[in-house]
């Protein structure tokens, strides 16, 4: 079985997320994808985030109506700093032997992968999936390669869907009263008004 991994702070998961996991899903003809929300993202541990329990329940909205897709509280239960290498080496304890994990991450998150926690050890341990981001380069594997050596056979590059959705400007339309419709599930958006979430003091 194949599973897709999809991380992130998801403050607040929004559709580019959704649209993200189900074109992974369908091209790579994964069983299904499980949302991983950040507990401590240990690279933003200088910005605030949402309680994790806002974030978890936005994710279960979201993801309700699809089959595919599946919540995991694997880095909201681990006490410290999030590192993907330790979800995903948690991840594969829990699944069968022959199962293969698909790590989704956009283009600037891989160009960032030399900084992250034991990146040797992170690509022996799943697939890379790196999905296009607006005003962000296709990522230079070759470089990357230099700086990981084995990280040009582990990485799949995803030139569509090109979403142009980011949580930091949904929070700042919440702040400024703007509608966030249509860019998160109408559940989420719901939620967000309904607990005041982003509403700045």
């Amino acid at each position: 079985m194949n599973l897709g991994v999809l991380g992130g702070t998801f403050d607040p998961i929004h559709n580019g997320h959704l649209i993200v996991a189900e074109e992974a899903r369908t091209w790579l003809n994964l069983a299904g994808v499980l949302f991983v929300p950040t507990g401590q993202p240990w690279l933003k541990a200088e910005s605030p985030i949402s309680a994790a329990e806002h974030r978890l329940q936005m994710v279960r909205l979201a993801i309700a109506d699809n089959p595919h897709f599946k919540l995991s509280t694997v880095e909201i239960e681990r006490p410290g700093p999030s590192y993907m290498v330790d979800t995903i080496a948690e991840l594969q304890n829990r699944l069968e032997a022959e199962d293969k994990l698909f790590l989704i991450l956009g283009w600037d998150s891989l160009a960032e992968l030399p900084q992250w926690q034991e990146p040797s050890r992170l690509i022996t341990m799943c697939h890379l999936v790196a999905v296009s981001r607006p005003d962000f380069p296709r990522p230079n594997l070759k470089k990357l390669e230099a700086d990981i050596p084995g990280l040009s056979q582990r990485v799949m590059i995803m030139d569509k869907p090109r979403v142009d959705i980011s949580a930091s400007v949904i929070r700042d339309r919440v702040i400024r009263g703007l509608s966030i419709r249509h860019l998160v599930p109408q559940p989420v958006n719901e939620y967000i008004k309904q607990n005041g979430l982003y509403v700045s003091d």
